[in-house]
C-alpha cells in the first residue's frame, strides 16, 4: 500500500533567506482520500491556486487502513430500496449528537461523492444492468453500506492521487505543518496561513522552517491516532488537531470515540467476516502458555456465545448498550478484562470454539452463512468460502491466518468527535475548513462507512463555499517566524530533565487507561489534572532535543494537549445525564488555554419547500452559499 512520494515545487515560491515562503490563496494539509478529493473538486471548478502540504504522501489511515470488506456509506442505489437524502440523513443522526443539517448535506451529496469515484476507477460492484448492490452495516437499517473488498479506502486514495498527478496539482511532500496562523478581524478571528517544518532539513540553517502565506486552509489530516497506547490506527498516522485547538478552533463530541477489537502484529480491524466465520477466542499467559476460553464462562450457553461473536461482525464497535443480555460487546469487555490483568488475547481461525457445530448456530447466523455458501467445518474453511481476499490480506503482511492464531486487543479506531464545522465545513475560524475524521460530526451512532462518506462530501462543501465566496488575495501571517526560531533555539538547548519520548508513553497510557472503552467518573478528574500537568510541564522542563527530533518533538507538544482537552471532555460528559448527552458537548481553548464547555442543542434536519423557481432565483443570485440567508432550524421543527 505505499506510493512513490513526489515533489512539486510551487511556482509562486518566494526567498525568505533560510526559510523559504509561500503564497497560496488555499493550503490543503494532509494528502488522504479527503485531503485529495477537495483537492480536485477546487482544481475541476477552475480554483487551481492550491498547494497539498503532507507529511508522507500516502502515510495516512485511507491509504493504509481496512477491513474484511471496507464498508462506504450512501444513499441506497437498489432498484427495489426506496430511499432518500432525507431518510438517510434521519438515520445518520439517529443516535444524537449529530446536527440534522450536516446529516442532510452529506445524505444528498452522496450520491455524488460515490460516482465520482466510480468516475475515478473505484470498483465498486454492480451487476449486468449497472444496479449497485447493498448490505447492512451497524447503524444501518436499509442495507445503504458497498464495498471495493478489504481496501476500499486504499482503492479511494489511489484513484484520487492518480488524478491529483494528472493535473499536475503542486504537493509538497515531507512538511510536517506545526503551527496554524491567524489575525484578528472585526468579525472574528481568520486564517492567515501556517507554519511547517520541511522533515529532510533540520539540521541546515533555519532548521527547516517553511511559511505559507493562505487564504483558506483545508485541514485534512485525520483523526488522532497518536494518543493512544493501544490503537489500529496505521502507524505513520499521529493526528494534529492540537494547533487548530490552540488557535481557539472550537471542537464537539471530542469523547465519542470508537474502539473494537484488532489485531496488534499487523494494525487492522477484525470486523464483518473475521467474525460471523464464528472464530475461536483464546487468551494465554505473557509466554504464550495456559490457553483458556475465557469467553465461555461469561455466557449461559453455547447458542448464546456463537451468536454473540457472529453478531460482533456487524456491531464491530463497541457499544455499552450492547453489553447487557449477552450482546455482542460483552466479548469487548471481557477481552479488556483478559489484557488488563496482563494476559495475551488471541483468535484462532484454524479451530472452532469449545462445543461447536452449525446446528447449534442460531438462524441468522446459520442463514447467513447457508446464502452465501460457506456452511464448513472450520472457521478457516468457512472464511476461505465467505471472503478469500481477508486471509490474502494477512498473507501480504506476512500472517498466514490459516496456520497460526492472531493476536488481538481492544483498540482506538475512529474519533466521532473533532472540530466543529457548519454546513460548508467551515471552522469557528474563518477560513479553516476541518474534513474527514478531523472534522466532528459524525454523531453517537454513526452507520459503518459513513466516515469515507462524509470525507469526500466535507472536501465537495468545502471547494463550493471556496469558489463561490473566498477566492480572495492572500494577505501576510500575522505571527513572526523570528518567535519560532527561537522556540526551536529553546528546545534545542533546553536544560530540563523532561524528555518528549517519555511525555508520549505517559499520555497514551493515561488516554488507553482512562479515555478509553471503560472510564470511570471517580478517577477522571484526577487524570484531567494530571493531564494538564503534564503539558505545563512540557513546556518548562523539556530535555534538549536533536535537530533530527524536532519533528516528533512538536509532534508530542500537539498530542499533550490535545490529550488534556479530550480528557476535558470526558470528563464533562460522565458528569451529565444520559438525556443530555444527547446534545453536542462543544469544548474550545480561549486565548490563554483555558477550556470553554457548552451543550449544544441538536439542529433538527431541515424541511425547507423545495420549490424550484425560488431555489433557481437563490441559485443565481449566490445566496444558496450564505449559510443563514434565511431560517432553516426553528421554523421547520417538528
Amino acid at each position: 500500500m505505499k506510493s512513490t512520494p513526489y515533489l512539486i515545487t510551487n511556482p509562486r515560491f518566494q526567498s525568505g533567506g533560510a526559510i523559504p515562503q509561500y503564497s497560496v490563496a488555499t493550503l490543503i494539509i494532509g494528502s488522504g482520500a479527503a485531503a485529495l478529493n477537495a483537492a480536485l473538486c477546487l482544481w475541476e471548478s477552475e480554483v487551481r491556486d492550491i498547494v497539498i502540504a503532507t507529511e508522507q504522501w500516502g502515510g495516512g489511515t485511507s491509504n493504509n487502513a481496512g477491513s474484511d470488506k471496507q464498508t462506504y456509506y450512501k444513499m441506497s442505489l437498489d432498484p427495489a430500496v426506496a430511499d432518500s437524502a432525507f431518510e438517510m440523513a434521519a438515520d445518520l443522526s439517529r443516535g444524537g449528537a449529530m446536527h440534522g443539517d450536516i446529516a442532510l448535506c452529506e445524505a444528498q451529496h452522496s450520491l455524488q461523492a460515490f460516482y465520482n469515484l466510480v468516475r475515478l476507477g473505484v470498483p465498486f460492484p454492480y451487476n449486468q444492468y449497472g444496479s449497485y448492490p447493498g448490505y447492512k452495516t451497524d447503524h444501518d437499517p436499509r442495507a445503504r453500506a458497498t464495498s471495493a473488498g478489504p481496501l476500499t479506502s486504499h482503492l479511494m486514495f489511489e484513484c484520487l492521487a492518480r488524478k491529483v498527478k494528472e493535473y499536475g496539482i503542486p504537493v509538497h511532500n515531507g512538511i510536517v505543518i506545526i503551527e496554524l496562523l491567524t489575525r484578528q478581524t472585526p468579525e472574528g478571528k481568520e486564517i492567515t496561513g501556517a507554519i511547517g517544518i520541511d522533515k529532510a532539513k533540520t539540521a541546515e540553517p533555519g532548521n527547516g522552517l517553511v511559511v505559507y502565506n493562505a487564504v483558506n486552509v483545508i485541514l485534512a489530516t485525520g483523526g488522532p491516532a497518536g494518543i493512544y497506547r493501544n490503537s489500529v490506527y496505521p502507524e505513520s498516522q499521529t493526528g494534529s488537531i492540537g494547533m487548530a485547538l490552540k488557535i481557539g478552533a472550537k471542537a464537539q463530541n471530542l469523547s465519542i470515540s470508537q474502539f473494537g477489537m484488532a489485531s496488534v502484529k499487523f494494525r487492522w480491524n477484525l470486523s464483518g467476516s473475521y467474525q460471523q466465520v464464528v472464530p475461536m477466542y483464546y487468551s494465554a499467559n505473557q509466554y504464550g502458555n495456559d490457553e483458556q476460553e475465557f469467553l465461555n464462562v461469561h455466557f449461559p450457553d453455547k447458542e448464546t456465545l456463537f451468536s454473540a461473536i457472529f453478531l460482533k461482525g456487524y456491531q464491530w464497535p463497541f457499544d455499552p448498550k450492547k453489553v447487557k443480555n449477552y450482546g455482542s460487546s460483552l466479548i469487548d469487555l471481557l477481552l479488556q478484562q483478559e489484557t488488563a490483568a496482563g494476559r495475551r488475547v488471541y483468535i484462532d481461525f484454524t479451530r472452532n470454539p469449545e462445543g461447536f457445530s452449525l446446528d447449534k448456530l442460531k438462524p441468522e447466523a446459520r442463514d447467513y452463512l447457508e446464502r452465501s455458501d460457506a456452511l464448513a467445518e472450520t472457521p478457516i474453511e468457512r472464511l476461505k468460502l465467505l471472503n478469500p481476499p481477508a486471509i490474502d490480506l494477512y498473507q501480504s503482511h506476512g500472517i498466514d491466518i490459516t496456520r497460526e492464531p492472531l493476536e488481538i486487543a481492544v483498540c482506538a479506531q475512529h474519533n466521532n468527535g473533532g472540530l466543529t464545522g457548519d454546513i460548508w465545513w467551515e471552522s469557528n475560524i474563518k477560513h479553516l475548513f476541518p474534513i474527514g475524521e478531523v472534522n466532528g460530526s459524525h454523531g453517537n451512532t454513526r452507520p459503518g462507512g459513513s466516515a469515507l462518506n462524509s470525507g469526500q462530501v466535507g472536501g465537495i462543501r468545502a471547494a463550493m463555499k471556496i469558489k463561490a465566496d473566498y477566492q480572495l488575495s492572500v494577505v501576510g501571517c500575522q505571527l513572526s517566524v523570528a518567535s519560532f526560531t527561537v522556540r526551536i533555539e529553546r528546545m534545542l538547548t533546553g536544560a530540563g530533565s523532561l524528555h518528549y519520548r517519555d511525555v508520549l508513553v505517559e499520555l497514551q497510557q493515561r488516554m488507553s487507561d482512562h479515555g478509553g472503552p471503560v472510564r470511570d467518573a471517580e478517577t477522571i478528574a484526577d487524570q484531567v489534572r494530571q493531564a494538564w500537568c503534564l503539558w505545563h510541564r512540557l513546556n518548562t522542563e523539556l530535555k534538549a532535543v536533536e535537530p533530527s527530533e524536532l519533528v516528533a518533538a512538536f509532534r508530542v507538544f500537539d498530542l499533550c494537549l490535545t490529550h488534556a482537552v479530550y480528557l476535558e471532555a470526558i470528563a464533562e460528559y460522565l458528569n451529565k445525564s444520559e438525556d443530555k448527552n444527547q446534545d453536542i458537548l462543544a469544548i474550545n481553548l480561549d486565548e490563554n488555554l483555558h477550556v470553554q464547555k457548552e451543550w449544544v442543542p441538536i439542529r433538527p434536519i431541515p424541511k425547507e419547500e423545495m420549490w424550484f423557481e425560488q431555489v433557481w432565483k437563490e441559485f443565481r443570485l449566490k445566496r444558496n452559499h450564505t449559510e443563514n440567508h434565511r431560517d432553516t432550524t426553528e421554523s421547520h421543527r417538528e
